[in-house]
């Protein structure tokens, strides 16, 4: 398995992995030609320092897995450094393997190695099993989050 830096020609496996699970089906639009505006976000997050999106593939190099890492520079922790863990996707022929946990372990080492103070994630209380997954690696429940949502006009 190797964890590797996306690159453009990756962005369709990636939004395919993204849509294909129940709430992803709602809000992508995954089809072929890609909506410019998944290529947009890629260039975006590729010229960032601080953004890291990074997919697994196996020993095919087919890619099997995606994940993006955020490095957020703050104030408070005398300065800290905080990594967002968004959009872990497992192809689907692939998921109940491991492969989720050895993604996981991966991006804290990586959290890690970019000096961040802690890792932090969001899901949706209608993941009740990610839930259970994200605690048994040793997430906290810590915080109660809240969203608000714009239209695009």
């Amino acid at each position: 398995m190797k964890f590797r830096k996306a690159i453009k020609n990756d962005i369709s496996k990636i939004v395919e992995m993204i849509a294909d699970d129940e709430l992803g089906k709602e809000r992508e639009n995954f089809k072929n030609p890609l909506p410019d505006s998944y290529l947009n976000a890629f260039e975006k997050i590729d010229s960032d320092q601080n953004q890291e999106l990074i997919v697994v593939e196996n020993d095919n190099l087919e890619i099997i897995g995606t994940l993006q890492l955020t490095f957020i520079q703050y104030l408070t922790y005398q300065g800290g450094v905080r990594a967002q863990i968004e959009a872990v996707r497992i192809r689907k022929d692939q998921r109940g393997l491991g492969l989720g946990k050895t993604m996981f372990k991966w991006a804290i080492e990586r959290a890690k190695t970019r000096k961040a103070h802690l890792l932090q994630l969001t899901t949706d209380k209608k993941r009740p099993e990610a839930i259970k997954f994200y605690e048994a690696l040793g997430f906290k429940d810590s915080h109660e989050g809240m969203k608000m949502h714009f239209t695009n006009s």
